[in-house]
């Protein structure tokens, strides 16, 4: 990265009356509004803060003869001067004491009353003014406007006994300000000579509230843009989630300044397009006639932390600090999106010292960044300590420290803070719920759903797709069916990531019929969508219907992925379509260009293995452009079976798996099996006393069954239920006999 940074000029701004001599002050506006002030300018203004009247009028006679014209035009310089350096009591008191003025002199201290937030007063003046022009009648309204007193604007505009170009321009612009487009758009399509302006501010007001389609049709009948058009309307997509649209627009732009790029790299930022926020800069990076602002760096540090190479956010950083970049964060909100950088790292010590560093500048955002930033490398007690420490807790905060709780097991105290949490959302009730899920709390969680609902709070999709996660994983189709009733109760119409768990709960709970509805019934589908519906199909043996499913898919346009074909080499296993399954596995690499991962080969290996073909199964595996892992030998040595033919290739493929991971309980068995039944009894005997050497054990089959809303769990081999003998009575048949020595 080049060092080409550049750091503006810094002014400071008197916002007060001068309270010492003027001899001893040198008084300066901004380069960008007035010239430095004269030696008669600070005297005449020393005089005027002090109210030293008589002084001030000697001084003005003093001042160079002019005619009449030339004085007034003088007198309403100085006004303008004084009222836009803040100085508005100065003003005012000159405008009093001279002798003569006009209109443009009774504008400039409207203006200055109107500028520096004083609208009260500048209501007043307005009113008692002798004469008033458009001008005055515009800058009274632009102040009613801005300051959020739209009514008044309004009644004001309808008011005005003339309207030029401005006047419509700024009352569109302040009832877009204030949220009203419908408004807007209504003076706008009075307005009968429309300029760039005028469509500007319609546009950004489209842009800021998403509402690209009337954006874009004022856009396109547009005969005169700029570059503030074309930029609002890149912003507006970006805005929207339609990057593509808005990079589209960017290539076409004529020109381009500061606030389009920024805009650009925004866009990509913000959006998670992290790596082309990153490229774009960099091409940006050639073209030495516009030079990024602070914005623009703010979103390269976002950009850097969601693209996760921490060399690469402290390269940009040093180049901040080499270029002193950091010293004009006013508002801290470079300082905060480096904290939120080095947080995302978990590079912990560079955040704390600028946190630390920042302390006057220090927000909840920061302070939320730190907390989750201490969650993720696993210190807790660093995020507690910082959380008791903060003065201000925001929803986030309370939620990241019950999130980071329940994530290492401490379900309790995850618990207790939600309980004393002052304020609690939706998104905090999701993470309850989330989070007793991940510590196989179903029954927990479930509950905490019903006193979510209970409590007025509305479930967000997301919670609802933590529930139907959990009705699938446990098969527990009465929940899942009761959380569908739900949401057609309660929503209009179900989003993408709700139909797609939907599906995928369905087809889990052994009802693909149900699941292939949710999957017809929806107007749009992702990658997601098609994968468990092919997945659904394949894990119930409808091989023909998982086919037809990706036939429909790459029509749709949709490319398949790794976890597509691992769904359709699945369903050819099942099927036993060895042809077909060839056919998809080496399409994958030569077609797709998708490199198979062990996943797929696994499903081969049981796919050849179900038609017989053990030795092509090993050809396979020995093929493979990796090392097979422990898996893949698993895979190899479950197709053996108990025949001789193969004994050889079990053997072989269980020698592989032990030494990758000699405890392989199920190695062993299966081993022990294939010998004991081929007559190898002294291999037999051989390996199940290193088995016990080792103290390997084969974990037991475990069934479970919800009943009442209680999960209850069976081992293979468990007799510790209170009713065992009555089931195994049941069971075997002797349910009379087990009554009869009950009734003894």
């Amino acid at each position: 990265m080049r060092a080409f940074f550049y750091r503006p000029a810094q002014f400071s701004l008197f916002k007060t009356a001068i309270r010492v001599p003027f001899y001893r002050t040198q008084i300066r506006f901004p380069n960008t509004q007035n010239a430095k002030l004269t030696c008669d300018d600070s005297k005449l203004l020393y005089y005027l803060s002090r109210r030293m009247f008589q002084d001030a009028r000697h001084l003005l006679e003093k001042m160079p003869s002019r005619d009449v014209h030339g004085r007034i035009v003088h007198w309403t310089c100085l006004v303008t001067k004084y009222a836009r350096g803040g100085w508005v009591d100065e003003a005012r008191v000159l405008f009093d004491i001279i002798p003569e003025r006009n209109v443009v002199t009774s504008n400039a201290m409207l203006s200055g009353y109107v500028q520096s937030g004083r609208l009260s007063e500048g209501c007043q003046f307005f009113e008692e003014m002798p004469e008033r022009n458009v001008v005055s009648w515009t800058s009274m309204l632009c102040g009613l406007a801005g300051a959020g007193r739209i009514e008044e604007a309004r009644r004001l505009f309808e008011e005005m006994p003339e309207r030029n170009v401005v006047s419509w321009n700024a009352m569109i612009a302040g009832l877009v300000k204030n949220g009203d487009l419908e408004g807007a758009r209504e003076v706008f399509d009075r307005m009968r000579m429309k300029n760039v302006v005028s469509c500007n501010a319609m546009i950004g007001g489209y842009a800021e509230h998403c509402s690209m389609d009337e954006a874009r049709a004022l856009f396109d009948g547009m005969l005169d843009r700029n570059v503030i058009t074309w930029t609002s309307m890149i912003s507006g997509y970006c805005r929207s989630g339609n990057v593509d649209e808005g990079y589209a627009l960017f290539c076409k732009m004529p020109e381009r300044n500061v606030v389009s790029w920024t805009a650009m790299i925004g866009g990509f930022a913000w959006n998670g397009f992290y790596k082309e926020a990153l490229l774009l800069f960099l091409e940006w990076n050639g073209n030495y006639e516009t030079r990024p602002n602070g914005e623009t760096f703010i979103s390269l540090v976002y950009a850097c932390a969601g693209i996760g190479l921490p060399h690469l956010g402290k390269q940009l950083h040093a180049q901040l600090i080499v270029n002193n970049w950091d010293h004009d964060d006013c508002d801290g909100r470079l300082s905060k999106s480096l904290i939120h950088m080095y947080s995302a790292y978990g590079v912990m010590d560079y955040a704390d010292f600028l946190f630390m560093k920042h302390s006057n500048t220090r927000s909840v955002q920061s302070c939320n960044s730190m907390i989750n930033g201490y969650l993720q490398i696993g210190q807790l007690e660093q995020a507690q300590n910082l959380f008791d420490r903060l003065p201000i807790r925001d929803k986030i905060s309370w939620t990241s420290m019950i999130t980071g709780y329940f994530n290492v097991g401490k379900v309790s105290k995850a618990c207790y803070l939600f309980q004393i949490m002052p304020d609690r959302d939706a998104i905090s009730w999701t993470a309850m719920i989330s989070g007793h899920v991940q510590n196989e709390l179903f029954a927990e969680a479930t509950d905490i759903f019903f006193k979510m609902r209970s409590e007025g709070v509305s479930p967000l999709n997301s919670t609802y797709s933590v529930l139907l996660g959990v009705a699938g994983a446990m098969s527990y189709l009465d929940s899942g069916r009761q959380f569908h009733g739900l949401l057609i109760k309660t929503h209009y119409e179900l989003d993408l990531f709700i139909s797609n768990s939907l599906i995928s709960m369905y087809a889990k709970c052994g009802v693909i019929d149900d699941a292939y509805r949710a999957f017809s019934n929806m107007s749009l589908r992702d990658l997601i969508s098609w994968n468990s519906m092919i997945m659904g199909f394949s894990d119930h043996g409808n091989a023909n219907e998982a086919l037809k499913i990706l036939e429909a898919m790459e029509q749709s346009g949709a490319p398949p992925n790794s976890v597509t074909f691992l769904g359709i080499l699945s369903a050819c296993s099942h099927a036993g379509l060895v042809h077909r399954g060839w056919g998809f596995f080496n399409a994958m690499s030569d077609v797709y260009g998708i490199q198979p991962a062990s996943e797929h080969c696994i499903c081969m290996i049981n796919l050849l293995g179900r038609a017989g073909k053990v030795r092509e199964a090993q050809e396979l595996v020995w093929r493979l452009p990796f090392k097979p892992d422990p898996a893949v030998w698993g895979a190899l040595l479950g197709i053996c079976g108990l025949g001789e033919t193969n004994a050889e290739v079990a053997k072989y493929a269980a020698k592989q798996l032990l030494e990758l991971d000699p405890l392989n309980a199920p190695a062993h068995v299966v081993l022990c099996n294939i010998y004991a039944a081929n007559g190898m009894h002294i291999e037999e005997k051989s390996l199940r006393r290193e088995m016990g050497l080792k103290g390997v054990r084969k974990v037991p089959g475990c069934s479970w069954i919800l009943l009442q809303g209680r999960v209850n769990v069976f081992l293979s081999g468990d007799k510790l239920h209170l009713d065992v003998e009555e089931m195994l009575s049941i069971l075997f048949g002797t349910i009379g006999e087990s009554q009869k020595q009950f009734s003894v």
